[in-house]
C-alpha cells in the first residue's frame, strides 16, 4: 500500500477555553482530598500538547491555534486557523452533564464535525477516524459522532473535527482529566486517527527511530524534541527544526535536570528520558529527582493525593503522598517506589473514592 507522505500536510490543534484565568464555569466539582477543581482547559491543553508532539514525531508540520493558556474567542481562533490554512483542525474539549456542581454517572467520547463546513464529508470521516482511534486505545464510553454547527468546526476553511474526550462531572473522568497517561494516550491516539484520515503511515513511538542530536542538527526529529522539551518548560525558542543554541541550551538545562551528562548531545539515554517510555523501571525514594519523579507526581495528583508542586524532585510532600497511597492500598508504606508500589499505581483502580 502506497502512502502519502507526513511532510506534506499542515495540522492544527486546537484546545478550548483557558486557565489564565480559568474560563468560567468549565471546572469540574469540587475534587474531594485535594480540595481543588480541575480546569477543563488543563485537560485540553495536555492532550493536544500530546497530539501536536505525536504529529511532529510522524513528521506532519503543525500550527498551534491558541499556544498559550489564556481563552480566546472562538471568532479570534478561526481567523487564526484561516490565516494559515492548514490541512485540517483538530480541537480537543471536555465534556458536562447537569448543574456543574455534583458528580454524576453520565461519562463517555463524543466527537463533533458541522454539515455547515466548508467540506463536510471530509469533516465528518476525520471526526470518525479520530473517535475510533480514541476509543479503541481508551476504556471510554463511545456515544457517537454528531454535527454541531459551532464557530471553530463551521466556520473555519479547511477540514475540522472536534472531540469530547470525558466527563468533567463524571468522578472517574474527572480525575483522568490530569491523569498523564490518560493525556498522552489520546493526544497519541488523535494522531493516529488523523494519519488514517490522512493515508500517512503511523508509527508508534516505540518504533521510531530516535537518531543522535546536537547542534546543527536540522529536521522533523529536531521539531519533535524542540516540542517536547518546550512542553516541559524548557526555552527552547521556535519549534524549527534548527538545533541551535537556545535548543542546547534547554538540552543541556534537561539534562542536569535528569542526572544526565550535561554535553548538549540527545543520544539514547537523553531520548530515554525525553521520551519517558517506562517510567515505572526506576526504584524511587526520598532525594530521587528527573523525568520519573516528575511522572509519579503527575500519577499520584491524579489519584488525589496531594505531592505538592510537581517539580520532579522527591522530597517529603511527595514522600508523605506515596506513604498514604501504600497505607491505602495494602503495601508496606516504606515510601519507596519499588515494582510492587509501581504495579499498585498503574493500576487505575488504586485511586481515592469519592467521598
Amino acid at each position: 500500500m502506497a502512502y502519502n507522505n507526513a511532510s506534506d500536510f499542515l495540522i492544527a490543534g486546537n484546545d478550548e477555553h483557558g486557565v489564565m484565568p480559568a474560563t468560567p464555569g468549565k471546572r469540574t466539582p469540587m475534587m474531594p482530598y485535594i480540595d481543588r477543581e480541575i480546569y477543563e482547559n488543563e485537560f485540553n491543553f495536555a492532550a493536544k500538547n500530546w497530539f501536536l508532539a505525536d504529529c511532529l514525531r510522524i513528521g506532519f508540520y503543525i500550527y498551534d491555534v491558541k499556544p498559550n493558556r489564556q481563552d480566546l474567542s472562538i471568532s479570534a481562533r478561526v481567523a487564526a486557523v484561516n490565516r494559515v490554512s492548514p490541512t485540517l483542525v483538530l480541537t480537543f474539549a471536555y465534556n458536562a452533564f447537569g448543574d456543574g456542581t455534583t458528580f454524576n454517572n453520565v461519562g463517555g467520547l463524543e466527537a463533533y464535525y458541522s454539515s455547515l463546513n466548508i467540506m463536510p464529508a471530509q469533516s465528518r470521516t476525520l471526526a470518525y477516524d479520530v473517535y475510533d482511534s480514541i476509543l479503541e486505545a481508551t476504556d471510554l464510553r463511545g456515544r457517537g459522532v454528531d454535527n454541531l454547527d459551532v464557530g471553530i468546526l463551521s466556520s473555519v476553511r479547511t477540514v475540522s473535527a472536534l472531540v469530547e474526550c470525558g466527563f468533567m462531572t463524571n468522578f472517574n473522568e474527572a480525575k483522568l482529566m490530569i491523569d498523564p497517561d490518560n493525556q498522552r494516550i489520546i493526544g497519541q491516539a488523535a494522531c493516529k486517527g488523523v494519519c488514517k484520515f490522512l493515508n500517512v503511515r503511523y508509527i508508534t513511538p516505540q518504533e521510531t527511530r530516535y537518531t543522535t542530536l546536537r547542534r546543527g542538527s536540522q529536521g522533523a526529529l529536531v521539531r519533535y524534541l524542540q516540542f517536547m522539551l518546550k512542553m516541559e518548560g524548557y526555552a527552547v525558542g521556535n519549534v524549527d527544526g534548527i538545533f541551535g543554541t537556545q535548543t542546547e541550551n534547554a538540552v543541556l538545562s534537561f539534562q542536569r535536570a535528569n542526572g544526565l551528562t550535561p554535553d548538549g548531545i540527545v543520544g539514547p539515554r537523553t531520548w530515554e528520558k525525553i521520551n519517558n517510555f517506562k517510567p515505572d523501571n526506576r526504584t524511587l525514594r526520598k532525594g530521587s529527582y528527573g523525568a520519573e519523579v516528575k511522572y509519579l507526581q503527575r500519577k499520584l495528583y491524579s489519584k488525589l493525593y496531594n505531592v505538592g508542586a510537581i517539580d520532579g524532585i522527591f522530597g517529603n510532600q511527595t514522600l508523605d503522598a506515596v506513604t498514604a497511597f501504600q497505607q491505602e492500598n495494602g503495601l508496606t508504606p516504606d515510601g519507596i517506589v519499588g515494582p510492587n508500589t509501581w504495579a499498585a499505581i498503574m493500576n487505575n483502580a488504586n485511586s481515592r473514592p469519592l467521598i
